[in-house]
């Protein structure tokens, strides 16, 4: 049986013209909400100045990748009709002060963590992947950390923030760091270990709830899925669909060690917030640490590595020949982070640079 694979998108409302981030999102949701023949996708995020959806389960990647356009088309409709557009971008480029969204939740937020709250305006994209039960689902995360940094090199698309080249080709992970829950997270050895950890956490009364645990990869707390969290949201909707392509197979080919009792690595916290920093800084310009030895290799072999790891897996889908074409497609164009800085070494502009990422969005 194929795991079913669903998508959350975070993307930016900013002017059309200026680039300049625009909190119109009540106003958005308003005008998807009149349009939305059932149920809206569109969701209100932390900030006025961001847009969430999510799309259905699917097995086959290319209704995948036909819901995230579509959607994105609708999004840039709808924000259209209120004065705005949508970029995936994981940062803005341009200047700005967020708007914290409405609602007891968020001044909760703003209460508790002060700057942490009202600098995130972030985007990010999540990948729910199915899974028989929290035991599989724990079985899966304690043997996907390790390659999760990989994930984060290959959807790397926020060099820019606050109108600065940061030196980082995700600088979003940065920024998303400072949430105290945030990031790699130990083996958890069984579900029950999961679950106490997760009480443990709670019990601190630093967080409000367990949608607040912001692991890098976690049990989803509202569908039974595995869900990897890790990525920026990406420019180019195809590199989504490459992205959820690879965690499928990465879910798959872990499910299958933990079925035969194959041990997960032992690599420690530690390094795996060098290998995710390594990974936010370099992108795929660089050398990021290889899972298998933690040691910095060319992104290009380890790449490479994390084809070959999940090959079977992506072969059972029918999804290995689309992947590696995609990835090669990522490597010869680069990702959001090159795309966005080569926009701007053209234009000379942010704002300009924005407004062409505005129509790449779309595909």
């Amino acid at each position: 049986m194929v795991r079913t694979v669903g998508v959350e998108e975070e993307l930016l409302l900013v002017d059309p013209r200026t680039g300049e981030p625009r909190a119109r999102s009540t106003a958005v949701l308003a005008v998807a909400e009149r349009r939305s023949a059932g149920p809206s996708a569109f969701e209100e995020e932390l900030q006025h100045e961001q847009l969430e959806f999510a799309t259905t389960p699917h097995t086959r990647m290319r209704d995948l990748a036909e819901e995230i356009r579509r959607t994105r088309a609708e999004a840039a409709q709808s924000a259209a009709a209120a004065g705005a557009a949508v970029v995936a971008l994981a940062t803005s480029p341009v200047l700005v002060q967020p708007s914290l969204g409405d609602g007891e939740r968020h001044t909760w937020l703003a209460d508790r963590f002060g700057e942490t709250t009202q600098e995130q305006l972030t985007c990010g994209c999540h990948v729910h992947v199915s899974v028989e039960s929290d035991e599989e689902g724990v079985g899966v995360l304690d043997r996907v950390r390790v390659w999760l940094p990989v994930l984060l090199a290959l959807s790397a698309n926020s060099p820019f923030w606050q109108g600065r080249d940061t030196a980082y080709d995700s600088y979003r992970s940065r920024v998303w760091g400072r949430w105290p829950s945030a990031g790699p997270v130990e083996v958890f050895g069984s579900a029950r270990g999961y679950h106490d950890q997760v009480r443990a956490l709670m019990e601190t009364d630093v967080l409000r709830d367990p949608g607040m645990l912001y692991f890098d990869a976690r049990l989803s707390h509202r569908y039974p899925t595995v869900e990897v969290r890790v990525a920026d949201v990406c420019l180019n909707p195809d590199d989504t669909v490459l992205l959820a392509t690879l965690v499928r197979g990465l879910v798959e080919t872990a499910a299958r060690a933990w079925r035969a009792g194959d041990p997960p690595d032992a690599t420690g916290v530690s390094l795996l917030r060098m290998a995710a920093w390594q990974a936010g800084r370099c992108g795929l310009g660089g050398d990021l640490l290889h899972p298998a030895t933690m040691r910095p290799e060319p992104a290009r072999a380890v790449l490479d590595a994390l084809l070959a790891h999940t090959a079977d897996a992506l072969e059972n889908s029918a999804d290995r020949r689309a992947a590696e074409k995609a990835l090669s497609a990522v490597r010869e164009r680069g990702t959001g982070a090159r795309t966005q800085r080569q926009v701007f070494a053209r234009t000379g502009g942010l704002g300009s640079m924005v407004a062409e990422c505005v129509s790449l969005t779309r595909g």
